[in-house]
C-alpha cells in the first residue's frame, strides 16, 4: 500500500491551504471574541455515555467508537461539538452567570460522508448562546455568524431559516401507521409533492402550500400565517416571525430565505433553526438554531471554514527570504518586517540559486533584502 493512501473521506491539507484555513479559524474567533464568546476547547475523544447523552444522541449514527485501553469502557470520536458545549456548560460552568457565551474551534469525524461533503474529517468553529431563548437570541447567533464570515471575504452570505419541529407538529394530527408516516417524512425530505399529496391525506393542501412556500422568508411567512395550523404550529409560525424582525433590526439588509418544513441535520434543533449559505457556492458554510443544552435553552451555529474558504479570494502568501548562515543576526529583523525566513544551514556555492529552490521570494543580503525573479 502506497504511504500516502488514505482513508476514503480523510486527506492531508498542504502548505499554503493548512496556514490559510488555521488563518482563517483564527480571524472567525476573533469576531466571536469580540461579541463576548469566550473560548472553550473539549476534547476529540471522551466516554460515549457522556458524548451521546442530551442532545449528542442525534449523533450516535455518526460517531466512531473505540475502546479505552485504560478503564475498558467505550469512547467515541466527535461528530459535532454543540454537544460537547452543552456538557460543559452544564457541568463545568453550571454556576457561571447565565447567558453564557461560549466559542470553539476543532476538528470532528463522522462515519459516514455526503454526496456533496463525502469528508468524514472536517474543521468546525462556532458560538452558543446558552440560557437565553427568544428572537433576540436567534438574532445575535445569526449577526455574529454572518460577520465572522464576512470577515473572512465570502461574498453574498444569506440564512434560510426552518422550523425543524414543524412537520413533527402537523404529522402528530394524522393517524398514521409507521410505514406511511416513515414514507410521508422521506417525501417532505426530497420535496415531493406528488408523494406528500398521495399520503398526507387531509393535510395534503396545508403541506403542499408550505413546501411551495420556500424561498423569499416573506413569502413563507404569508404561507404560514394562512395555513390552518394546530396550536403548536401557529407557535412556531410566530417565533419564526419574531425572529426574521430580530434579524431585520439589529442586521438590516442581511439576506434571509425560509424553507418551514426543512429539518437538515442532525435533530437536536428546536424553535428556529438556520443553514448558511454563500451565493458562490453550492453546498452549505454552516448550520445552527435553538436546541436545549441538558435543561437549559440555547441557541448556537457551527461554520464550515474549509468550505467557506473556497470562495474566499486567495490570501496573499507571506513573502519567504532566504537568509545565508552568514547573515544569521539578520533573521530576527527579517522577521518582524513580515517575512519567512528560511535560514541557511551551512555555507552554499549560489544562494539565489538556492533560495529559488526552496520557494523563497527574497534573498538576504549586506543592505537588506531584494526579490528573486522566478526563473
Amino acid at each position: 500500500m502506497h504511504p500516502s493512501l488514505l482513508p476514503a473521506g480523510f486527506a492531508d491539507v498542504l502548505p499554503p491551504e493548512a496556514e490559510t484555513e488555521a488563518a482563517a479559524i483564527e480571524a472567525m474567533l476573533g469576531v466571536f471574541g469580540s461579541h463576548g464568546y469566550e473560548r472553550v476547547k473539549p476534547p476529540l475523544i471522551e466516554f460515549e455515555e457522556s458524548l451521546l447523552a442530551g442532545t449528542g444522541a442525534a449523533t450516535a449514527e455518526q460517531t466512531f467508537r473505540l475502546m479505552d485501553p485504560v478503564s475498558q469502557r467505550m469512547m467515541g470520536l466527535r461528530a459535532d461539538i454543540t454537544p460537547q458545549i452543552a456538557r460543559i456548560a452544564g457541568a463545568r460552568l453550571a454556576r457561571a452567570p447565565r447567558p453564557l457565551r461560549l466559542s470553539y474551534s476543532g476538528q470532528v469525524l463522522r462515519v459516514r460522508g455526503s454526496e456533496l461533503r463525502p469528508a468524514r474529517q472536517m474543521a468546525q468553529a462556532g458560538v452558543e448562546l446558552i440560557g437565553a431563548d427568544g428572537p433576540e437570541a436567534d438574532a445575535e447567533v445569526i449577526a455574529v455568524a454572518a460577520e465572522a464570515l464576512v470577515a473572512l471575504g465570502l461574498p453574498a452570505v444569506s440564512f434560510d431559516l426552518t422550523l425543524p419541529t414543524l412537520a413533527d407538529e402537523l404529522l402528530s394530527t394524522l393517524s398514521l401507521d409507521a410505514a406511511r408516516e416513515a414514507a410521508l417524512r422521506r417525501a417532505l425530505d426530497r420535496k415531493d409533492a406528488a408523494e406528500v399529496a398521495s399520503l398526507a391525506g387531509p393535510l395534503a393542501d396545508t403541506l403542499d402550500e408550505l413546501l411551495h412556500a420556500a424561498g423569499p422568508v416573506d413569502r413563507a411567512l404569508a404561507a404560514l400565517g394562512a395555513s390552518p395550523l394546530p396550536a403548536a404550529a401557529r407557535a412556531l409560525a410566530a417565533r419564526l416571525a419574531a425572529t426574521v424582525a430580530a434579524v431585520r433590526a439589529r442586521s438590516p439588509g442581511l439576506a434571509l430565505t425560509a424553507d418551514p418544513l426543512e429539518f437538515r441535520g442532525f435533530r437536536y434543533h428546536r424553535g428556529v433553526a438556520f443553514t448558511v449559505f454563500s451565493g458562490a457556492l453550492s453546498e452549505e458554510v454552516g448550520r445552527g438554531g435553538g436546541y436545549l443544552a441538558g435543561e437549559e435553552p440555547a441557541t448556537g451555529v457551527t461554520l464550515y471554514p474549509a468550505v467557506a474558504l473556497r470562495a474566499v479570494p486567495a490570501r496573499p502568501r507571506r513573502p519567504r527570504v532566504f537568509v545565508p548562515a552568514a547573515l544569521a543576526a539578520k533573521a530576527a529583523g527579517l522577521r518582524a518586517q513580515g517575512f519567512a525566513t528560511v535560514a541557511a544551514l551551512g555555507p552554499v556555492a549560489d544562494a539565489a540559486a538556492e533560495a529559488r529552490r526552496l520557494g523563497c521570494t527574497h534573498l538576504a543580503c549586506e543592505d537588506g533584502t531584494f526579490p528573486l525573479e522566478e526563473e
